[in-house]
């Protein structure tokens, strides 16, 4: 498998249902909608929704019963990072090489925006999509609960307070562990979970796919504290936080045994995971 490849088609059909879920921009409130239009389809390697896509294939199922979830993920993730951005929190002035969200549209738009792609995730998980069965129908509610809880005060949310909590004190290993399982690595490892689950996977195997991501987000965590020499590459030094990252991607790859080739887009992704450069 090419994963360049593999990575502009999958994002290339990504890219096409945001946009189609998003509010147009000529719709009323214009601004805001082309706030949230700008936040979203700026760029971003898509590596959650992707993943959705990929634990959905790895259990033998159809991924365009997995799209709406996917999206989801993209416009949760996407919400905390224009919120993230703001002077509040990280105060960054650009994302992905482009002004901030609230760089561009002011700080009272920006909020607005994380609050609306927020409140657009939910609206797209609870959609209708035509017949379904009894099953169908437990398994989509199933989805929108375990994304609420990986993004709320108990994953995502509670990561980042936990962070903000301790900006500027020496901060030990295990409350670094605690902000990047939760603050990145929760909606890494949903969204295995969720893919599985709605690709009809057995209990088994969406639990082993949750194991697999739970190990590649904070194998994502970091990585990226490496390249910016925070976090672990800080508290633990350069090399041995090189040594974690290696550890956890021979762990991811383990719980993908049980899916054989189906499995080469996720065991492709940990392998980016570790050697991005950005």
């Amino acid at each position: 498998m090419n994963l360049d490849a593999y990575f502009k088609k999958q994002i290339a059909k990504i890219d096409s249902r945001l946009s189609a879920y998003l509010p147009k921009v000529k719709e009323h409130p214009s601004v805001l909608h082309e706030a949230m239009r700008y936040a979203v389809l700026s760029g971003g390697k898509r590596v959650r929704p992707v993943l959705v896509l990929a634990a959905c294939a790895a259990v033998g199922g159809d991924e365009k019963k997995a799209m709406p979830a996917a999206c989801a993920v993209e416009f949760i993730h996407n919400y905390s990072l224009v919120h993230d951005d703001m002077p509040c929190m990280d105060d960054d002035s650009f994302r992905r090489g482009t002004p901030t969200c609230h760089k561009k549209y002011g700080e009272d738009t920006a909020l607005l925006v994380g609050d609306a792609l927020l409140t657009l995730a939910f609206r797209v998980l609870s959609e209708p999509s035509g017949a379904e069965t009894p099953g169908e129908m437990k398994r989509r509610l199933q989805v929108i609960s375990l994304i609420a809880e990986a993004g709320g005060t108990h994953g995502m949310v509670g990561g980042q307070a936990v962070d903000m909590e301790f900006q500027g004190k020496e901060m030990d290993l295990p409350t670094l562990e605690y902000i990047n399982t939760h603050k990145s690595g929760a909606l890494i490892a949903v969204s295995t979970r969720v893919g599985a689950l709605l690709g009809g996977g057995s209990d088994r195997e969406i639990e082993w796919l949750y194991r697999y991501g739970r190990s590649l987000g904070l194998l994502f965590q970091i990585v990226d504290d490496i390249l910016d020499g925070e976090g672990y590459a800080k508290t633990l030094g350069p090399a041995e936080a090189k040594r974690e990252a290696e550890r956890l991607l021979g762990q991811a790859k383990k719980e993908l045994s049980l899916f054989g080739q189906k499995a080469n887009g996720l065991e492709k992704i940990a392998d980016f995971v570790l050697t991005r450069k950005y």
